[in-house]
């Protein structure tokens, strides 16, 4: 089963932190460090993962930073929930054919994928624009962050 781990939690507070929070600007990885206490360590190689799923967009230069690769209407959890299990799988999956009963082959792991699958159908219809909502449902100050401006 998919469980909830560190770099999943932190994939998922930046995506939405980038979407609730940022403007016109990207928002850059010491904002979202500081706003969410992700550390730098994490969140750098958990976005660059998002970024080469398509679902991030690095922006470089002195005002880079992340900015969503889409709207955040036509981004899931579920699409990020995968991009950070497929970089997190360490043991093998038990529901591949390997030696096993005859029970198991079929009745157990047929169950076990099909429930694997009606939680990734939940997470696929869950954006992040929904999270965003309950959010401000909840009451969750957006906290842009503050730029200096240099413009005379």
């Amino acid at each position: 089963m998919i469980k909830l781990t560190r770099k999943m939690l932190y994939a998922l507070e930046a995506v939405v932190d980038i979407a609730y929070n940022s403007g016109a600007e990207p928002a850059q990885a010491r904002d979202i460090t500081q706003r969410q206490g992700i550390p730098q360590r994490y969140l750098e190689q958990v976005m660059q993962k998002l970024v080469r799923a398509g679902v991030l967009k690095g922006v470089r230069g002195p005002r880079g930073g992340y900015r969503l690769a889409r709207d955040r209407r036509k981004i899931t959890v579920g699409e990020i929930v995968r991009v950070v299990y497929a970089t997190e799988r360490t043991s093998r999956d038990l529901t591949s054919m390997e030696p096993g009963s005859d029970l198991a082959h079929k009745v157990i792991r047929p169950l076990w994928i099909e429930v694997r699958q009606n939680f990734m159908r939940e997470m696929d219809e869950i954006t992040i624009e929904d999270l965003c909502r309950r959010a401000d449902a909840k009451g969750v100050e957006a906290r842009p962050p503050e730029r200096v401006q240099f413009d005379i």
